[in-house]
């Protein structure tokens, strides 16, 4: 089915995961609890020319709440916008080279599900690491002199495991070569 909606963004199943609190909110920086996580996209994706024409009409349908009490909307150029680039913003963190991020939250929690459309439930399954499809609705902000535009995080879809990032590794990762090993149990 194809996407009507020209602020909002399905992505691809290689987006990769990270910081997420999408199964319970958190509070960030001491604000209200909400539903977030930070999405790599990599550079090559056709994903990143998907969110640039998001941005771009979220600019365009928020002209309005950009121009605020002032004579003229700002450029975007000028505006703070949600996709940023790992490698100039995230130098040295091996996680990030090579791909854009962008982070997205909510209020109202996602909804989470495998590859199969099962709703996601076990905590253990989502972790900082993991690919998949995000949805993704863009808007203008204008709020106490900061504007640009934001992103709002709607859907999960989670299509593969990855590697842990952050060096956390798994309790099976970490105890697996003693699964079975009897000699405990004597």
């Amino acid at each position: 089915m194809a996407n009507k909606t020209p602020t909002k963004v399905v992505t691809g199943p290689d987006v990769k995961m990270s910081y997420l609190h999408i199964l319970e909110p958190a509070s960030i920086n001491g604000g209200a609890e909400r539903y977030s996580g930070s999405f790599l996209i990599p550079k090559s994706s056709p994903d990143v020319a998907k969110i640039k024409a998001a941005i771009q009409a979220a600019y365009e349908e928020g002209e309005t709440k950009l121009k605020g009490n002032g004579k003229t909307v700002p450029p975007l150029s000028a505006l703070k916008t949600p996709l940023r680039d790992g490698d100039v913003e995230r130098p040295g963190d091996e996680d990030y080279a090579g791909y854009y991020f962008l982070n997205a939250n909510n209020s109202t929690r996602p909804g989470i599900v495998d590859a199969s459309l099962n709703p996601i439930l076990d905590p253990e399954e989502i972790y900082s690491g993991i690919f998949g499809r995000v949805s993704l609705n863009f808007y203008a902000f204008n709020s106490n002199g900061n504007r640009g535009i934001a992103v709002s995080l709607a859907n999960v879809m989670k299509c593969k495991d990855g590697p842990r990032l952050g060096g956390h590794a798994s309790a099976a990762e970490d105890f697996g070569e003693f699964a079975e090993d009897d000699d405990l149990l004597d």
